[in-house]
């Protein structure tokens, strides 16, 4: 909320599959929002600055600038792996 640029992407994981909602309030720029239930998309949803909402049942919520998950659809396996540094 309040920025006006968007990093690449933003990842928010949960301790269990719940019903997860999203809102734009005090958001600028348009968003892809991913919900993801162990390892598979649950909805994919373009939300609207200030108006979007989003509700689905996920582990997982991804968000990406709009446009971001172009061809991502309910039913894709995805999952966040994390990187190691080996600096």
């Amino acid at each position: 909320m309040f920025r006006r640029e968007f990093p690449s992407a933003l990842a928010f994981r949960f301790d269990g599959v719940s019903r997860r909602s999203l809102h734009m309030a005090f958001v600028f720029a348009p968003i892809d929002a991913v919900w993801v239930a162990d390892g598979e998309v649950v909805q994919v949803k373009r939300l609207s600055p200030w108006t979007g909402t989003g509700l689905a049942s996920a582990d997982l919520i991804i968000e990406f600038p709009a446009g971001g998950a172009a061809g991502v659809t309910a039913g894709d396996e995805l999952r966040l792996v994390a990187g190691t540094d080996n600096l």
